[in-house]
């Protein structure tokens, strides 16, 4: 998938929140795979990434089929992957639902080995490449209401740090990103979200790991708003 000029990035989540902000960042140097459930948000997403110089390819997947992912992913081999795709239900633990449960098990935390699994062997191969998740502050949080959600995320924690140790002998990083609270319809409807973070703010700090030179590794960075009784300017 790699051009001389312009390598190739695979986002996962694109179609709205950081993950559409991620597309935007990186649509000035990378060509771009886009992937999310809703077919009309990618392709609005594609529109703002091609008008910045990116070729675009959506493609509509959903994260919780692991054989869908194998068989849409197979022959890809993308410079960078962007595991951006989270789902959060915040509830206590007495009142989640199996299917609450499962679903963010399965994309928050199967889908990292699904979608990694399908195209790090080529980045293994070619010894280059950038493995990036989206992880949260909830990594290394607890809260009330996160026995699932904060669970997933200590997960994502241990995996990136572990698949680091794996590849980057073979030239291949491997980099987690850690925001805070950001502005994005996560939260419920009527919440103060005005000093929180921007999708945007987070989109940048991808940009700089995958912008570092080829023999430093960014391996984790934790990023937040200044302060919660500070709005945003």
């Amino acid at each position: 998938m790699t051009t001389a000029s312009r390598p190739t990035a695979l986002i996962t989540g694109a179609s709205r929140g950081i993950g559409r902000a991620i597309a935007v960042a990186l649509a000035p140097t990378h060509d771009l795979l886009l992937t999310a459930r809703d077919a009309n948000a990618l392709a609005e997403v594609a529109v703002s990434a091609t008008a910045l110089g990116a070729s675009c390819r959506s493609i509509v997947l959903d994260l919780r089929d692991a054989a869908a992912i194998s068989s849409t992913l197979d022959g890809l081999a993308p410079d960078v992957l962007v595991n951006n795709a989270g789902l959060a239900v915040m509830k206590p633990f007495l009142s989640l639902t199996p299917d609450e449960w499962h679903s963010q098990v399965d994309v928050n935390i199967n889908a990292l080995f699904h979608v990694t699994r399908a195209v790090l062997p080529a980045m293994v191969a070619r010894g280059s490449g950038h493995v990036i998740t989206i992880g949260s502050l909830a990594g290394r949080n607890t809260f009330v209401g996160g026995s699932c959600y904060a669970g997933t995320k200590h997960f994502v924690m241990g995996f990136t740090e572990s698949l680091m140790l794996e590849v980057r002998d073979a030239g291949v990083k491997v980099s987690v990103v850690m925001p805070g609270s950001v502005d994005t319809d996560l939260f419920p409807e009527g919440t103060d979200r005005s000093w929180m973070l921007e999708p945007a703010d987070v989109a940048e700090v991808v940009a700089h790991m995958i912008a570092t030179p080829a023999h430093a590794l960014q391996g984790r960075v934790e990023v937040r708003p200044l302060s919660p009784k500070r709005p945003r300017l």
